[in-house]
Formats: structure tokens, sequence, C-alpha cells
């Protein structure tokens, strides 16, 4: 039997002692690791947070905290040759292992520069100047951001074992609150393996970072108006955890970031023979391999004007069949498997669905020949693109194959993209490829309200640009609707997700005298 996972509970390692969920390696389906967190005590997981942990983050200055993130990036990256062994057992190849490891070390990096340049040397944040409220000026009003007491719990997704905790544990240890993580079960070795090293480094106070691989059991309702919920992962997982007590009754926060059915819009213009023609083909590609398409932010519906459509899929068709699937431990391969047996037949499911108003027009869903693994054993699948049959079936816009999976679709007119775009009822992210800014202008101010975050790629900032599905720290992530409602990232404004904003009206000396630093 494989290792059991252990979880970190209240400044000691715990090892539950039942059988728990076995984990396979996604490629050659061979046991990994064994997880369960039967018998641990939520209540001295969430008091040890509040009592030592968050205390002890609140006694270092903004500028502390961002110099420890610091530390704990460069120790990190030190330790990533180990990571990213074990990230093959995820079905990740070496390019998917660098966009979830080497990601998540360089936002950790980031929110440290940015505690240092934008954050205060002391514990308080202004928020905005000093507002007069009397004629006289001796009584005026200030807001203030101070770090919430409670526990900050991060409940992440299978696909992105690494950047998933740090994007997360970083903003909130800048704030000064104390972080819970809770992986996904199928990907928790490695989450377990960057935590176990966090810890251990003692570059963060005892009580910063606690582990639970397993399932929450009650913790939430140990949860109040002290505490973070921060969950990334599927639509109604959210739903659960929005309805639970915890979030409505005892008001704890709740920001969830859930896969949506994001977009790619080519512009007209866009024709054979133009950079941002074959811009577009290449980030659809990519977007349906990198990770075996298992991101929240991958384009699943990709929208072309109707006399591109051909030239569109024959490009497409070209650039994937030469996709190599199979065992990432093999340099020769550029797509490795999804994450287990089970999301493989979930995401044949969901391409079934979609055959209700789409064709397959490159790849086998049932067929496949991976290098150097065993079909029957590995979660292995061939790149799936779909070509909407023109019947306007509303399966593109709600079924989300969360694989290696997209959709073309054909619009008309700008004002057809626009409501194509919007019938995916809200997404993380959504590009435009254009070089006519009439029509990325149009679409933007339409599509807007629709999305998260929007990408304008063309031939001026293609150089530079990071993609389409690549959530960068500077910048929000998160989307409406579909896509949560909620918001993460953002620089500073992922720090104030876990802090309290607070007006203070008084002389100016008294606010002075409480937020002079700020």
């Amino acid at each position: 039997m494989p290792e059991m996972l252990a979880s970190y509970v209240a400044g000691a390692w715990y090892t539950s002692p039942g059988e728990g969920v076995v984990v396979a390696d996604a490629t050659t389906g061979d046991p990994v690791a064994r997880v369960s967190s039967g018998g641990l005590d939520t209540r001295a997981l969430v008091d040890h947070a509040r009592r030592v942990g968050g205390p002890a983050l609140r006694r270092l200055t903004f500028h502390e905290r961002a110099a420890a993130l610091k530390a704990l990036a460069t120790h990190l990256d030190s330790r990533k040759s180990e990571y990213y062994e074990l990230s093959t057992s995820t079905g990740a190849t070496r390019r998917d292992s660098a966009v979830d490891i080497d990601g998540g070390i360089a936002t950790t990096f980031a929110f440290s520069g940015t505690g240092k340049r934008e954050l205060p040397e002391g514990y308080v944040l202004g928020d905005g100047d000093v507002v007069q409220m009397g004629k006289e000026g001796t009584f005026v009003g200030r807001h203030v951001y101070t770090t919430l007491p409670g526990a900050a719990l991060q409940i992440n997704a299978f696909n992105f074992p690494v950047w998933g905790v740090l994007e997360k544990l970083a903003p909130a240890v800048l704030a000064g609150m104390p972080t819970i993580v809770k992986p996904a079960t199928p990907t928790a070795y490695l989450t377990a393996a960057v935590v176990r090293d966090i810890i251990e480094s003692g570059l963060l106070p005892e009580g910063s970072v606690q582990l639970v691989c397993g399932g929450l059991g009650d913790l939430l309702d140990h949860f109040d108006g002290r505490d973070v919920v921060a969950f990334t992962g599927s639509a109604s997982t959210a739903a659960v955890l929005r309805s639970n007590d915890a979030v409505t009754v005892r008001a704890a926060r709740f920001n969830a970031e859930t896969d949506s059915l994001n977009c790619s819009i080519l512009g007209p213009d866009a024709v054979p023979g133009t950079a941002e023609f074959d811009l577009f083909v290449k980030e659809v590609a990519r977007e349906m391999t990198v990770k075996a398409g298992q991101k929240c932010t991958a384009i699943r519906r990709a929208f072309v004007p109707q006399p591109l459509v051909d030239d569109v899929v024959a490009a497409l068709q070209t650039r994937l069949a030469k996709v190599i699937v199979g065992n990432p431990r093999n340099d020769a391969v550029t797509m490795g498997a999804l994450v287990s047996l089970r999301q493989r037949d979930e995401v044949r499911g969901a391409v079934l669905a979609l055959q209700h108003a789409a064709e397959i027009v490159s790849g086998d869903v049932e067929r496949i020949e991976p290098v150097d693994a065993d079909p029957q054993r590995g979660a292995f699948m061939a790149p799936i693109l779909m070509l909407g049959n023109g019947l306007d079936g509303p399966q593109p816009h709600v079924v989300e194959a969360f694989g290696p999976v997209s959709t073309v679709m054909a619009y008309e007119t700008p004002d057809d993209v626009v409501e194509l775009a919007a019938r995916g009822n809200g997404s993380l992210v959504g590009s435009i490829v254009s070089h006519d800014p009439d029509f990325v202008r149009h679409v933007v101010l339409a599509t807007a309200a629709h999305h998260g975050r929007l990408l304008i790629l063309d031939r001026d900032c293609a150089a530079e640009s990071t993609g389409h599905g690549t959530p960068m720290p500077q910048m929000v992530h998160g989307g409406p609707g579909r896509a949560g409602g909620g918001e993460e990232l953002g620089g500073v404004r992922a720090v104030k997700h876990y802090m309290q904003r607070t007006a203070l009206q008084g002389s100016p000396a008294a606010l002075a005298a409480v937020a002079s630093d700020s």
C-alpha cells in the first residue's frame, strides 16, 4: 500500500489511521499515495490559526512579511527539482510542470515585490486620502485596512497543485492572515510536498500554514465572520460551499474561481497570411494541449468569421496532428495524460453531449496510441477539435469538456460574436485576436462585463504576450456568473481580500496616531 499523506495540524503532523483513498499515477495507473483526513481535529486546526499563526504574522510589518515571502520563494526554487519529478505522476509534461511550479514560485516573488513597493512599512494600509468633514479641519475621516483576525481556508483544484496554493498563500501572508491549505485529492501528494517544505523551512511563523489532506469534515462549522474561504474548482462544488451556514449565516467571506467556457474571437481582418491568423491558431492549439486542456482558462469556444472557418479548421488540424500524446517522462511527448481515468471518462461524456451541436473534425475520443504507455492504464486522450454544426444548439455554451477539447463556431457580424460570447454566462477570460482597432473596441466594450480578463492579441504585443490562458499576479483573476463571481490576484487588490476596511473618524492627530505609517 502506498504511503498515507500526513496533514499538518496545530504544530504537529497527523496521519489518519484509516485506509483512505488511493491516488494513482495518471500515466501508469500505479498507486502513488493514500489520502484521508479521518480523525483530524478541525477545532484545533482553526484555533491554532487564530491564536498562534495570526498573532505571529500580525507582529510582522508589511515589509517583513514581504521579505519572508522572498526568502520562501527562493527556498522553494531551490527545491523544485523534486516537485518536477512528482508532477510527472499527475500526467504533466515538463512544459506543464513549469506553468504550475515555476509559475507558482514566480507569483510568490511577485507578491514579495508588491509588498515592498506598494505597501507601507507598518501594519495599517490606508485607502484614499484624509477627508475633511468639518469647517475648521478638526474633524476628519479616512478609510484604512487592518488584518482579519481569523483563518483563510484555501480549497484548491487538482490541475495546479503548486501555483494554486502559492497564488492564494502569498497575498494572505502579506495581509497577515494564516492559511489552511486543502488540496484536491488527485494531486494532493505534490501540494503536500510543497507545504511540507514551507513548514520545515521555518521562514514563516508557526501556525501561518497548516495542511488538510482529505475531506474537510466539520471544519466550516468553526468558521465565522473573521474567516475567509477561497475556492477554486467546479461551479457545483462552489454552490455547495456558498450555501454553507459559515457563509450564509455567520458571514465568512467566500471567494470562488470556477471553470468557465472561455472564448477566443478571431477578427474578420485576420485572414490567412496575417500574423493574427497564425497567432489565433497557435493560441487555440496551445490552450487545448497544455495540461492536457485541464485549465480553468482554456479556450473552449473559438469564434471565427464564417468565410475563415475552413482555413482555421485546416490549420488547427495540421497543428494538432503534430501533438505527441504519451508518457510525460519521455522527452518526445508534448501532451501527457489527464489526471485520472475518471477525469478522462468525464471528458468523453462531455464530448458526447457536445456532439448534439458539433462534429469532431480532429482526433478520436476513444482511440489513442500513447507513446511509451499503456492506453488502458493511463488516462490518455487525443486532442479533440469540434466544429459547430450551425444548428444553434446550446451545448457549446453550457457543457464544458475539461480536457483537450475546443469547438470552432462561425459568426457573421461583430454583433453576432458579441451575443455568442455572452452565451457562456460569464467567463474567466476571453481573447480578441485582431489588428483592427474598430473591431476590437466594439467587441471589448460589448463583452467586458461578461469577463474577468480580456486579452487583445495582435502583431504588436505578440512577442511579449503571456497568452490567453496565463493569469498574471499583477492583474485580477476571476470572473462573473458561471466563472464564480469572485476575484483573486491583482497585486494589492488580492491582499485586501484578507483585510477589513474601516472608516476612521476623529481629529487629525488621532488618525495620524493610528495610521501614520499607512
